[in-house]
């Protein structure tokens, strides 16, 4: 069971990875729960959007893969208890160096990013 649910998360953080790399709205926003809020701190700047705000933020942007980026985004850890999840992620790109925590919840025998807390580590 357990393994079940890891495999079914890393499958989240997988379109996650590929539709902020790629800008395919369409795959992100299959991850998120409809009302998740987003938190950061880019460059001593706080960033605070709801998911409609953060998707038109990524569809109206060059995409890493149109600059011409490498795809190195990587899972650093994954938390599971019950029906609840958090997840460390590495998610350099945009020249950024960001590290995201995701809050992630099974709702509706789906998982689904709930929220998103990240920053840019110089």
């Amino acid at each position: 069971m357990y393994t079940q649910k890891i495999t079914e998360i890393e499958t989240v953080i997988a379109n996650y990875f590929e539709g902020i790399f790629y800008g395919d709205i369409s795959k992100l926003s299959s991850c998120f729960h409809k009302d998740t809020i987003l938190y950061g701190d880019i460059e001593g700047a706080n960033y605070v959007k709801n998911l409609d705000e953060y998707l038109d933020g990524v569809k109206n942007r060059k995409s890493p893969s149109e600059l011409g980026e490498a795809l190195q985004m990587k899972v650093i850890g994954i938390d599971v208890m019950g029906k609840i999840a958090m997840v460390k992620l590495h998610v350099p790109m945009l020249g950024y160096n960001y590290y995201d925590y995701l809050s992630i919840v099974k709702v509706n025998q789906q998982w689904k990013i709930v929220n998103k807390l990240f920053t840019h580590v110089a």
